[in-house]
């Protein structure tokens, strides 16, 4: 079998050479190279199987590199991994943008190096097969419960259609991490998917982020254009300013968008991808329903997590596993009463509050079993207020403290649909009226105010 192909490119000779010992000593074939230029012509010589690309570099750096290989389509079936000794957020979610596979940091760690250059082979071998490129595990829909396999079907069903997709899920549901699955099993998996928060789009600058600038021969790509053949995704749809959807809808209906300061029409290539809460459908004059219509041609609804309780366990085990190896937080596993406790939590914040919740435990460390005891402390810090019942945590509370939440939030939606009526309320209820004036009133359940409005 012929060994895989790396590309090692970073002006730091040092750097190149420890690199192609190590990876020669594991049976990788490696080439390297100290700038742009070089690279070019090595990849011009021979594709590689993988690319291990420098950020800093003099003259042309890695992310201008990068974004030529992504736009001149010379990337190939080839994953790019980023190597940076001071990065950012920002740099990192740009080399993202522009289809980097994965991002490390300097100094490198040998084990974390490894595991990625494998798990980026593997992704190319995919693709090559597929033609398509996974990114990251991390994107990957995680859980074996009947509705995630329905959800995972229905993504893979969407993802060769070029129809907008408004996926509608509560906030930490992991709409964007749908989003990009969706991307990563679609034909323009090796394009960018770029996102953008609704209410980062203010009426003074959204035309310039969303549209790009030209001026004296000058142009500076906006969101739409960097997206290209790629994927446009929007959240927080809700939160989009009127004058943006105006601008939405202009180009949606045309097909079409033209930089500020320029004539040019360019050509909407990208396919557009959006997320909301429960709700959108109905959130009255404040959202367009021509811009809704546009984009919600396709639908995918999800759950909360306690509709899939039972993936609990698996999700523990994959954030445990994912911190260990991203941050270097010291392992620690979960006991089974302190799964079974967490399966019947409500999360009312959804999977990013179970993510916080793994990431807090990690990092304040203690005994490799995570006890009981210690969830029951982290879960009476964290309990919401004035949440719905569905969201309340009542296995935290005492039994009769327990049954009074329950009653009391059971009678006031009750009490909601019969308008007020304690009449209709005991029929519904199937209670004698006069005991159920006194339980309203035990329970400090105001039914006068309900009755009146």
């Amino acid at each position: 079998m012929t060994a895989a192909h790396i590309l090692v490119v970073d002006d730091e000779a040092d750097i190149r050479g420890l690199l192609k010992e190590i990876l020669s000593e594991e049976g990788y074939q490696v080439d390297v190279a100290a700038d742009a230029s070089q690279a070019r012509a090595s990849r011009a010589r021979q594709n590689p199987d993988l690319v291990l690309l420098d950020i800093w570099m003099p003259d042309t750096d890695g992310i201008t590199l990068l974004r030529e290989w992504s736009t001149t389509g010379t990337g190939g079936t080839c994953p790019v991994v980023m190597m940076s000794g001071h990065g950012t957020v920002d740099t990192a979610v740009e080399a993202t943008r522009l289809g980097a596979f994965d991002f490390v940091e300097k100094p490198l760690s040998l084990q974390k190096l490894l595991r990625t250059v494998e798990r980026a082979l593997d992704a190319g071998k995919r693709r090559r097969h597929t033609g398509k490129l996974l990114a990251s595990s991390a994107s990957i829909p995680i859980g074996r419960s009947k509705l995630m396999q329905q959800l995972r079907a229905e993504l893979t069903q969407l993802a060769s259609n070029d129809s907008p997709v408004l996926l509608v899920g509560e906030a930490g549901t992991g709409r964007e991490a749908f989003a990009r699955y969706l991307h990563e099993a679609s034909p323009r998996a090796a394009q960018p998917f770029v996102p953008m928060i609704a209410s980062t789009l203010r009426d003074d600058t959204a035309e310039t982020l969303l549209f790009g600038v030209e001026r004296d021969g000058s142009v500076t790509p906006g969101l739409i254009e960097q997206a290209a053949d790629g994927t446009l995704f929007l959240s927080e749809l809700e939160d989009l300013p009127t004058s943006v959807q105006r601008l939405l809808v202009g180009m949606l209906e045309t097909g079409h968008f033209s930089r500020v300061g320029g004539s040019t029409r360019l050509p909407l290539r990208a396919r557009f991808l959006s997320a909301a809460r429960p709700g959108i459908e109905v959130i009255g004059e404040s959202f367009r329903r021509d811009l809704l219509s546009h984009l919600n041609t396709l639908i995918v609804r999800i759950p909360p997590l306690r509709d899939y309780s039972e993936d609990v366990p698996e999700l523990l085990r994959h954030y445990v596993d994912r911190l260990v190896d991203a941050d270097g937080l010291t392992f620690r596993r979960f006991g089974i009463a302190a799964q079974n406790r967490l399966r019947n939590y409500p999360w009312p914040d959804n999977v990013r509050e179970l993510k916080n919740l793994v990431q807090r435990l990690l990092v304040q460390g203690g005994q490799e079993e995570i006890r009981l005891e210690e969830i029951e402390r982290e879960l009476s810090l964290q309990t919401p207020q004035d949440e719905p019942l569905v969201k309340q945590d009542l296995l935290a509370l005492p039994l009769r403290e327990a049954r009074e939440h329950f009653e009391r939030a059971y009678l006031q939606q009750q009490l909601l649909l019969c308008n007020g009526k304690v009449g209709q309320l005991a029929k519904r209820v199937g209670m004698e009226r006069t005991h159920l004036y006194r339980k309203l009133r035990s329970l400090g359940v105001d039914f006068r105010n309900i009755s009146d409005d």
